[in-house]
Formats: structure tokens, C-alpha cells, sequence
């Protein structure tokens, strides 16, 4: 479904990712782990266009995304939810929401959208009149992740989405994650918490300075040596 190939960004002269190269097929979860600096973030939002690459190819079902805008890449299919969360502070949560199915102009099927998400993030329905800047850090990642599903992706790019939260909004945002993915979306999580993103991957991608270093089946890293040492903590 998303194919990397020798991928190279450059900040000015620094050279952020080094000739990367991945799959992710569809229908699974794909975890990139790593210290932080590695490239985790800016090969996410090289991806979703906000980046341009020096070189290299991403393939979206055998399309080059690397010259297409970032809003027709989210029309294609590919959503991101960024680093931070990056809620509309201002809007409410229903507002913000909408604002996750700006390139669609289908009436009915939004409202439907909508409807989902409510029923997976039943917060956001009780908060919809809320401004979402008044919003606790759980709740603000559940909005963006929301967001994201207004677009209707077929694959959705994750960034740190637990961080800064409680260890039981953790394993909330995780279970969500599978939920996603167990309904027919595609996921590519970035995330520094590795133990859970191996335990919900089904394969993995270990980044450093910005190469890939390591790859393989998730539940077969979570028992490398070296991951243990470097990322999980053993």
C-alpha cells in the first residue's frame, strides 16, 4: 500500500534521513521506534507532504506523492495525526471535527462519519460544544485522532500519541489504535513508548540517525537483545 524507497530530507546542509527504505501493506500496523532526533516525525510529514525529500520515491498504491500537495494527499486516503495533537484551540470539538472532512463534499456520508466517531470516542459527543483547547491531553488526543478519521483514511499516519499522557489513557489510546486498525485501516505509529508499539505491531522498523538499523516481525524485536537494551528498558 505505502512504499519508501531511498528516501533522503535535508534540513538546510544537516541531512535528517538517510536513504530509507520501507513497506507498510495494507490492513497493518507499523511501528517505527527510535531515541528521539532519530527522523521518526519527518518521515511521517515527508509523507503526508508537508516535507519535501531531496530524493527518493513514497509510493501510495503505486502513485509518487512526492510532488502532490498535502491536502490531496489527505483526499487520497492518507491522514496524519501530528506530534502534539495540534487541535484547532479555538474551534469546538464539533468544529474540529469538521474540519477533518474538509476535502469531502459528501453530505450524508459525513454526518454518517461523524456518527462513528461519537460512538468510538464517546467523549468527543459529550464535549462536541467545547472548545477544544479547553480540553484535557487525553481527550485532546482522542479529537485528533477523531480529525483524522473525518477524512475517512485508508491508512493513517500516528505521532507520538501517547505522549504526555496517563499510563491508563496510554492503554486506552493503544486499545483505540487496534480498534482502528481491526475496522480496516491501515497504520503507520511513530512512538517513543516501544513496548507498546511493539506489543500492537505487526512488524517494526528500527530508526537511528536517521537510517533504518533494524527491521522484522515486532513480537521477534521485542525479544532482540539490542532493542531490549536500547528501547525497552531491560
Amino acid at each position: 500500500m505505502l512504499e519508501v524507497k531511498d528516501l533522503q530530507v535535508f534540513y538546510g546542509v544537516i541531512q535528517a534521513i538517510k536513504n530509507i527504505s520501507f513497506k507498510v501493506n495494507e490492513g497493518e500496523i507499523i511501528a517505527l521506534i527510535g531515541a528521539n532526533g532519530a527522523g521518526k516525525t519527518t518521515i511521517l510529514q515527508t509523507i503526508s507532504g508537508l516535507i519535501t525529500p531531496k530524493q527518493g520515491e513514497i509510493l501510495y498504491n503505486g502513485t509518487d506523492l512526492k510532488k502532490i500537495p498535502a491536502y490531496k494527499i489527505v483526499a487520497m486516503g492518507v491522514a496524519h495525526v501530528p506530534e502534539g495533537r495540534r487541535v484547532f484551540s479555538q474551534l469546538t470539538v464539533y468544529e474540529n471535527l469538521l474540519m477533518g472532512a474538509y476535502t469531502r463534499n459528501d453530505k450524508k456520508d459525513i454526518e454518517e462519519t461523524l456518527r462513528q466517531v461519537y460512538k468510538r470516542f464517546p467523549r468527543l459527543e459529550e464535549r462536541k460544544n467545547q472548545m477544544a483547547g479547553t480540553l484535557s491531553g487525553g481527550e485532546q488526543q482522542m479529537l485528533a485522532m477523531g480529525r483524522a478519521l473525518m477524512s475517512k483514511p485508508k491508512i493513517i499516519l500516528m505521532d507520538e500519541p501517547s505522549m504526555g499522557l496517563s499510563p491508563i489513557l496510554v492503554e486506552e489510546v493503544f486499545d483505540i489504535i487496534q480498534s482502528i486498525n481491526k475496522s480496516g485501516t491501515t497504520v503507520l505509529l511513530v512512538e517513543q513508548n516501544a513496548k507498546k508499539a511493539l506489543s500492537i505491531a505487526h512488524r517494526a522498523y528500527v530508526i537511528e540517525t536517521g537510517k533504518i538499523v533494524l527491521e522484522g516481525d515486532a513480537k521477534e524485536l521485542m525479544n532482540n537483545e539490542s532493542v531490549k537494551k536500547a528501547y525497552l528498558g531491560e
